[in-house]
């Protein structure tokens, strides 16, 4: 069911991810071919907005920062699996792997590979903590007003 407070956790996490992937993109090797990864990162910021911290939203300031911790973590899990499946997948295409289990446990190593390099400049992780508890706060205000 549609309501005030998750459409505003989704705008605000959607910001949240929009500006965490910009952050992040200095990081990369020189000469990353960036592509969609903002506007896919945003989408699942939305989406992880809307049905993370939409529903937990109105149970108070300090329940939101709770809530906020969580919608990050569930939204950064999904876009590091994303990323690192699809680089999994065009590596696998050029016949890179000998099997399905090899893949996979390499698809792993750069979900860590891709965690580390995040947390290797402390402006993703204060892009991802500080907008996810302002975007947390917006939707406890939506949710206080519109209930």
């Amino acid at each position: 069911m549609p309501t005030a407070a998750k459409l505003f956790a989704a705008f605000g996490f959607a910001l949240v991810a929009f500006f965490a992937s910009e952050v992040y993109k200095p990081l990369l090797p020189e000469g990353t071919q960036f592509g969609m990864l903002t506007p896919i990162n945003t989408v699942i910021g939305a989406l992880c907005g809307w049905m993370n911290m939409g529903k937990l939203a109105g149970k108070g300031s300090y329940a939101a920062i709770g809530s906020a911790v969580r919608t990050v973590g569930v939204m950064l899990f999904f876009v590091l699996v994303l990323w690192a499946g699809v680089e999994m997948l065009e590596r696998s295409i050029s016949l890179h792997y000998e099997g399905p289990t090899e893949a996979l446990v390499a698809m792993m190593d750069l979900v860590a590979e891709y965690f580390l390099l995040m947390l290797s400049g402390p402006e993703v992780p204060i892009v991802l903590f500080c907008g996810g508890v302002l975007a947390a706060f917006l939707s406890e205000w939506a949710s206080e007003r519109w209930a």
